[in-house]
């Protein structure tokens, strides 16, 4: 669990760049639809964003299976184990 909250801390700092503010918390349970202006381009700079943080890439179907915070955090802790 320690290494998910580094995940969010990080996390918290690409969101707070993508979207130009400082207000956001991300939970596990935060989808797309609730955060005003998160759309296909905000989803692609997030990844971009993720990709270069951890040194990872995504390939599509783990995007696609991709429908909340928590399931990023997940993946990037996969991937990053």
């Amino acid at each position: 669990m320690a290494a998910d909250a580094g995940i969010y801390d990080a996390l918290t700092e690409i969101f707070h760049d993508v979207f130009m503010r400082d207000d956001l918390k991300l939970t596990p349970e935060l989808t797309a639809k609730q955060v005003q202006g998160w759309d296909s381009f905000k989803q692609i700079e997030i990844i971009m964003a993720c990709e270069e943080k951890w040194g990872i890439k995504f390939n599509t179907r783990e995007l696609d299976s991709l429908r909340s915070v928590g399931d990023l955090v997940s993946l990037i802790n996969t991937k990053t184990a």
